[in-house]
């Protein structure tokens, strides 16, 4: 399961093999400020590029609702059921009990902190899906599923309910996201879908009574690697999880695209056999090229002590996207990409990134730049100056007004 804060991300997560993606509408999910989130008019849209793509579409209504939202929440609701979303992901009991009223399905948020047997039998009364509590261990996760399945306990639907987990991305340091540190500084709640953030900064501990300061090697001392479990994937199938979530929906397109990749090609390497170390360390160096904090591999889930500090408040990403042009034209019949370096120059032998609403998000790297150096005349060159008009072979098709950037290694000045 994908993120897809953007028609673009959408995009990126449907070519690169999502079964199902999530999304949240205005203000009223968990993602609120950090994206740009879709309108109840984008509904139809969606629905019809995921069929298109024959995977499910998810609307999270995963925040803490007050009466006077109420309203809005029903009129969502009803939209997201009409327009043929597949389920709605809540934690809030009246977002809950409305859905189950009116016959769209429901998916338990992370936000409920599912940790035992008797919550699961609570929430199956409403729910064809459960995502359990991001703290458990792996033996924790298999006692569940073995549970659902020794007692055949069933979602509304009538089948045995599906079990699933946080796979990748980033990490609160509150359970299950519970924190209240960005209420208390900015009146600006996480719960919410408006936490600024405060514990990705660096922090001094001083002794107020004495004025010492304490050393420590590691000012982030509240910002978590992301959680990375592609080495320990083959494990968690053998237990029995259902779904993967693939956190991220404020990212970009590439970003979305690279995990949802890996993980549909790890997923099926378990299924045929040939999931491995190897593979997992290609894996890891694909998903390092893209935003991260560094990766707490297996994290709970493989019983690890707490302690994995990301050392810092940025992105560690490998690679860095440097924006170089647009897209003007792409000619279907020759596979031909015109493009406007308005920003920068590109050579040959590049990794460039091509992203847009509708292309997701593409990587190429042209063995062949043409321009137009005499009028009706392409002329092969070894590089394109900023300001030029540029002709590149391009498989997949991109769009007019797609966005370019050419693709580097990661400098200490990024």
């Amino acid at each position: 399961m994908a993120p897809a804060g953007s028609f673009e991300s959408l995009a990126a997560a449907l070519n690169a093999g999502a079964d199902s993606v999530y999304f949240g509408i205005g203000s009223l999910n968990m993602r609120s400020r950090a994206t740009v989130n879709f309108t109840v008019e984008d509904l139809p849209a969606i629905v019809s590029q995921c069929r298109e793509h024959e995977a499910k579409a998810y609307l999270t209504l995963n925040i803490i609702v007050y009466d006077e939202e109420l309203e809005e929440v029903r009129q969502l609701c009803n939209a997201a059921r009409d327009a043929g979303i597949d389920a709605v992901i809540a934690s809030d009991m009246a977002v809950i009990e409305y859905a189950h009223s009116i016959g769209l399905p429901v998916h338990i948020s992370v936000q409920a902190n599912v940790c035992n047997m008797a919550a699961v039998r609570f929430f199956s009364r409403y729910a064809e899906v459960v995502v359990l509590a991001r703290e458990l261990t792996l033996s924790q996760i298999r006692h569940i599923i073995d549970g659902i399945s020794r007692e055949q306990i069933c979602g509304p639907e009538g089948k045995l309910l599906r079990v699933e987990i946080f796979a990748h991305g980033a990490l609160c340091v509150a359970i299950s996201g519970k924190c209240y540190m960005s209420l208390a500084t900015y009146n600006s709640s996480a719960q919410r879908g408006a936490c600024f953030q405060n514990c990705r900064r660096a922090y001094r501990v001083i002794d107020e009574e004495t004025g010492n300061e304490m050393v420590i090697d590691n000012k982030y001392v509240m910002s978590p690697k992301d959680i990375c479990t592609v080495g320990v994937l083959d494990q968690l199938l053998d237990a029995g999880v259902s779904v993967f979530k693939l956190e991220g929906r404020g990212r970009s397109s590439d970003y979305v695209r690279t995990v949802t990749s890996v993980y549909k090609e790890a997923a099926q390497a378990c299924r045929n056999g040939t999931y491995s170390p190897n593979l997992v360390e290609i894996w890891l160096e694909r998903l390092r090229r893209v935003f991260n904090r560094g990766f707490w591999q297996g994290g709970y889930y493989l019983g690890k002590p707490w302690g994995e500090w990301s050392g810092t408040s940025v992105n560690r990403a490998s690679v860095h996207k440097v924006h170089i042009g647009k897209v003007t034209n792409y000619f279907r019949k020759s596979g031909i990409a015109e493009i406007f370096l308005e920003a920068a120059p590109l050579s040959t032998g590049q990794d460039i990134l091509i992203t847009g609403p509708t292309t997701g998000a593409i990587e190429l790297t042209p063995v062949s730049l043409k321009v137009e150096l005499n009028p009706g005349c392409l002329t092969e060159v070894p590089l394109a100056e900023k300001g030029r008009t540029i002709y590149i072979l391009s498989p997949d098709k991109v769009r007019r007004n797609d966005k370019v950037y050419y693709l580097r290694p990661r400098t200490l000045e990024d």
